[in-house]
């Protein structure tokens, strides 16, 4: 009983992946198997090819429902949809099932499609990475500026030191007092300060200027 249930179970999963044709009783041929070979080892391309040419030697319907299996295990939906289409017109004898799988992998197509076309209508904002300021360059004064730079500094020196001693007021009374003095000596030499009473006169005589 075991045995028939798991022989049950490996003829189930065999046909959900890859259909065989229901021609004769015949052994599958040389290509067909090597396409089996492929597909089962994820080598879609090379399985697709051996499918295209298996059908378009016997035009077996069953054949477009493998091709449009290995455009879906490719990525490419357009051509997976139509082959799948194509081939429920052209297979007569569909059970509900295998129409159900079949719309399943259509549907699974269109879902990529959208997908495809959603990110492909969504602008990516490219990433802009802060650029380094540029070093900031010293330029150089013109002579005459940097004259008046050094003047200015000249004059906050000369300000800066301490203040002349001919600011100070005590210098400017000293000076006074030795000019006072020396205008008082120079009268007292002159004679500006001696008596204006007339000469002494001899007794008896009148004298005159």
């Amino acid at each position: 009983m075991l045995n028939v249930r798991l022989l049950i179970f490996i003829s189930t999963l065999l046909g959900a992946t890859m259909a065989a044709p229901k021609m004769t009783s015949a052994a599958p041929s040389r290509i067909e198997l090597q396409a089996r070979e492929a597909f089962g080892a994820s080598r879609y391309q090379e399985a697709l090819d051996l499918y295209a040419k298996l059908y378009a030697e016997k035009l077996h319907p069953v054949y477009l429902r493998n091709i449009g299996r290995c455009y879906q295990n490719l990525g490419e939906p357009d051509k997976a949809i139509s082959s799948f289409r194509e081939y429920q017109r052209k297979a007569k004898q569909l059970s509900k099932d295998e129409r159900a799988e079949v719309d399943g992998f259509i549907a699974e197509m269109q879902d990529l499609k959208r997908q495809r076309e959603t990110q492909a209508a969504t602008p990516i904002e490219p990433v802009v990475k802060p650029s380094a300021p540029p070093p900031v360059v010293e330029q150089p004064l013109p002579p005459e500026t940097t004259a008046l730079t050094v003047s200015n500094a000249a004059i906050t020196d000369n300000s800066s030191q301490e203040p002349s001693i001919l600011t100070k007021p005590w210098f400017w009374g000293v000076v006074g007092a030795v000019v006072v003095v020396a205008v008082v000596g120079g009268l007292a030499a002159s004679g500006a300060f001696s008596s204006a009473k007339d000469p002494v006169c001899e007794m008896g005589r009148t004298c005159g200027l």
